[in-house]
């Protein structure tokens, strides 16, 4: 280890407590894709200033560092993550009344948040049913959903009800800002671009139905489950490539005859049910993804003349 490593060990010892801090642990078992290499160190914070501390400390010390969620989104090198990797376990969930309630960065989207809200009568989140995120990284991805039922059908997101963050922002500031702040668009929010940290969120939410809210759930779960892996069975990242001008890069993936692909070591697929899902059959390494991404790629380009760029985050040393 190095001394800037070593440095950052004390200060989180003495910022956060002793044994706290975890050395060399597997990133796999944090992650949708049970993929990826070992941090250099790993700090579990369960409140918003521990999460704040250890994100500031290593600044600070000028130690690469990357919050992890529930590790929906992204793929791990197979060499691991060369810093400290914070695992975000923010809780709490607090009804504000007139529909607004505020969440801890770490909560769970599903099913912590939705069936809070749901119980309570209030709807928007229940149609991110069954998507692995956490309140922070539905934030910074702009958490979507194409909502199936031929009455509604269309793209819903997190933005539509998202009020306000308490963020830490890149200046080391605690700081509550509006929605306009995070500029979010399709994937995307103002997260990208700045080193701010989500610490907590404060949702609006509409007095709806408890079964007109459990009926869309059905309907959303229903329809996930025929185009969705289960993530015991294979585990995935869920889409990993961004939408083309309206066009599904599934759609031009299948095109190519690529859906159902396994690798040659047989320990990865292009799903047979959706092509831009790609799985984990069992023991795949990011490289084996890597190989499938990069597949499709190249065939749809070189027969369709498109470019697909991955929508996952790519994370440490491959």
């Amino acid at each position: 280890m190095d001394d800037r490593l070593k440095a950052l060990e004390r200060a989180l010892q003495d910022r956060i407590g002793a044994g706290r801090v975890e050395h060399d642990v597997p990133l796999a078992p944090f992650t949708t894709f049970r993929i990826g290499g070992p941090a250099d160190l790993l700090v579990r914070a369960r409140t918003p200033r521990e999460l704040a501390d250890a994100v500031l400390a290593a600044r600070e010390l000028d130690v690469p560092c990357f919050l992890l969620g529930l590790g929906a989104n992204i793929l791990v090198g197979d060499g691991g993550y060369r810093g400290l990797v914070v695992h975000n376990e923010v809780g709490g969930i607090e009804h504000l009344g007139d529909g607004r309630v505020r969440a801890g960065a770490g909560v769970a989207i599903f099913p912590d948040l939705i069936v809070n809200t749901v119980e309570q009568g209030l709807g928007g989140l229940h149609h991110f049913v069954g998507i692995p995120s956490t309140v922070g990284g539905a934030i910074w991805q702009n958490l979507h959903f194409l909502s199936p039922a031929p009455a509604r059908e269309r793209t819903v997101f997190v933005a539509e009800v998202v009020e306000s963050c308490v963020l830490l922002t890149q200046e080391g500031e605690v700081r509550e800002v509006g929605v306009e702040y995070l500029r979010f668009g399709y994937d995307y929010s103002i997260l990208h671009e700045r080193r701010d940290l989500v610490l907590s969120v404060t949702f609006r939410l509409s007095p709806t139905p408890v079964e007109e809210l459990r009926r869309v759930m059905r309907e959303n779960l229903q329809w996930r489950d025929e185009k969705h892996p289960d993530l015991w069975l294979y585990p995935c990242a869920g889409s990993i490539f961004q939408k083309l001008e309206g066009i599904g890069a599934g759609r031009l993936i299948d095109e190519c005859g690529l859906k159902g692909y396994v690798h040659p070591r047989g320990t990865a697929e292009i799903f047979h049910r959706h092509a831009n899902i790609i799985v984990n059959l069992g023991g795949a390494s990011a490289r084996d993804i890597l190989d499938l991404i990069e597949l499709a790629q190249r065939t749809v380009r070189d027969r369709l003349g498109h470019e697909l760029q991955p929508e996952i985050g790519m994370i440490g040393e491959f």
